[in-house]
């Protein structure tokens, strides 16, 4: 069946369509990861996207249950240049392509992904329709779609689950979900420590209260400023409690000690993006998924420092507040499928808390 992607700028790219027939819009990104297409599609902080792959095959491995990062496909669509017809895999359960019916998730195939790469790297991220048709009116409603919906989408209490039955004493982190991915809570509970999930919109009594050593803010869709409600949250929560953040969570933590962020051209999305540790000189390959970025000069007036940057274009991927147990990350060092070059910020996190638990039983 012939279907068709049409960019806000009135391009037109034609293609095969597969998974579910309806129409549906979205903002059209791209990622650069040549592996990991089902963590992809089921990581929240795709939510509302139209997702094209860069890597020209997809599917070979089909999908399996247990590399879910949420509950089911987050993305309005996915876009490929080729989708395996006959996925091989040991773990597959079924093909990408029966997996997106089943998920009423619309893709199109037999795209010129290069060819729509591109257009997004010179114009950046726009809105655009999938449908059947072509018409004149169609394009009107495109190009129509100027406005770009940032709303942080509530894709909370997702029914994730902890990987490790865990001694009764181990430390207890408070996991903050703005559209959490599993791999976060099983990188946690791989180092020893027991998860606590809370809604986005918990107060931070409630988090006080339930008795835990650290807090982790996790990933998520949409604009860091459309939650102003939830600054006032961390700013209570780290005076109090070790604290780690990644992605929106880091872009969250910014705001609520004083930096800004904006929204980038194209944004980083991919496993392959490389990070400088400013302390150490030493650079690591990154996963990464987000469209927005703290501004560097806005951190000049804060009590935050950057421990990470981006080696191609210097964006701001990693701070620290001073005096506080409290860091962030724009990157994610869980990390499924990998790379895992940075999974012992998590273990730093754990002695922060352990640091913790010591200067209170000794105070």
């Amino acid at each position: 069946m012939k279907r068709y992607l049409v960019l806000a700028n009135g391009q037109v790219f034609a293609g095969t369509g597969f998974g579910s027939a309806k129409t549906t819009a979205g903002e059209v990104v791209f990622t650069t990861g040549m592996t990991g297409y089902q963590e992809a599609i089921t990581d929240a902080s795709y939510f509302g996207q139209i997702l094209t792959f860069t890597y020209p095959l997809i599917g070979n491995y089909g999908v399996n249950p247990a590399d879910y990062e949420s509950n089911g496909a987050k993305p309005s669509a996915i876009i490929c240049h080729e989708l395996a017809r006959r996925p091989s895999n040991w773990r597959a359960t079924m093909s990408l392509a029966d997996w997106a019916t089943e998920q009423d998730l619309p893709g199109i195939t037999d795209v010129d992904t290069r060819e729509l790469t591109r257009t997004i790297r010179d114009a950046g991220v726009m809105q655009a329709l999938i449908v059947d048709e072509v018409t004149p009116a169609v394009i009107a409603a495109a190009k129509a779609r100027t406005g770009i919906n940032d709303q942080v989408a509530h894709v909370t209490d997702q029914a994730l689950t902890q990987t490790a039955t865990l001694p009764a004493d181990a430390p207890r982190v408070a996991v903050l979900d703005f559209g959490l991915k599993d791999s976060i809570l099983c990188a946690l509970n791989q180092i020893g420590l027991q998860t606590v999930v809370f809604p986005a919109t918990t107060p931070a009594a409630t988090i006080l209260a339930a008795n835990v050593d650290g807090v982790m803010l996790s990933n998520g869709p949409g604009d860091p400023e459309s939650l102003p409600e939830v600054l006032p949250v961390i700013r209570t929560l780290q005076d109090q409690l070790p604290l780690m953040a990644i992605c929106l969570g880091h872009q969250l933590f910014a705001l609520a000690n004083g930096a800004t962020t904006f929204k980038m051209k194209f944004g980083h999305r991919g496993f392959n993006h490389a990070v400088r540790n400013l302390k150490t000189g030493t650079i690591g390959f990154t996963s990464q998924n987000h469209g927005y970025a703290v501004d560097r000069q806005s951190l000049q007036s804060t009590a935050l420092t950057i421990t990470h940057e981006e080696i191609n274009d210097h964006t701001v991927e990693g701070l620290k507040l001073a005096d506080h147990a409290a860091f962030s990350v724009q990157f994610h060092p869980d990390a499924a499928p990998g790379p895992h070059d940075y999974a012992d910020l998590f273990a730093d996190f754990k002695a922060n808390i352990l640091q913790h638990q010591k200067e209170i039983h000794h105070a």
